[in-house]
């Protein structure tokens, strides 16, 4: 993933700068591309924030996940709004940073919501993350961890 983000500062939910290439680093990133103003998206975005929480936040050992928010928001009140009552503490790219616009043309997405899940390198594990959370819920990390190549005890 450090080769994606490389050089390209993401921001936290509360709209600090963060370091890609340390957050992550070793994980498998979930490329969350959504929008407020999107009845689809505010009906999967709890669910996603379970998932991330069940994975992540609330683990005795936290999974090697993070998602980054790629916004189709029409301003960038609109999506702070959105992070702030919708989203997980997760990471997204900058409103106006241009470089969404070569994500969404990369992962070829011409609806949202879309979860495309990839390896650090940037290569897709799945560009059905979506339906897959909503068939297998947290079954279905086992499946990215494999196709991630990322060797770690991991317990659900």
């Amino acid at each position: 993933m450090v080769d994606i983000f490389s050089g390209r500062p993401l921001v936290n939910r509360e709209g600090h700068a963060v370091d890609p290439e340390q957050t992550l680093q070793n994980k498998i990133v979930g490329l969350y591309f959504s929008a407020a103003w999107c009845s689809l998206c505010q009906d999967f975005t709890p669910l996603l924030c379970d998932f991330y929480s069940e994975l992540v936040e609330d683990a005795p050992s936290p999974a090697p996940f993070e998602i980054v928010f790629v916004s189709s928001d029409r301003n960038q009140e609109e999506m702070v709004d959105y992070m702030h009552n919708m989203h997980g503490s997760w990471l997204a790219v900058p409103f106006h940073d241009t470089f969404k616009h070569e994500l969404k043309k990369r992962y070829n997405i011409t609806a949202i919501p879309k979860l495309v899940i990839v390896k650090q390198t940037g290569e897709v594990i799945t560009d059905k993350g979506r339906k897959q959370i909503r068939e297998r819920g947290l079954n279905c990390f086992r499946n990215w961890l494999e196709g991630a190549d990322i060797f770690q005890n991991f317990c659900s």
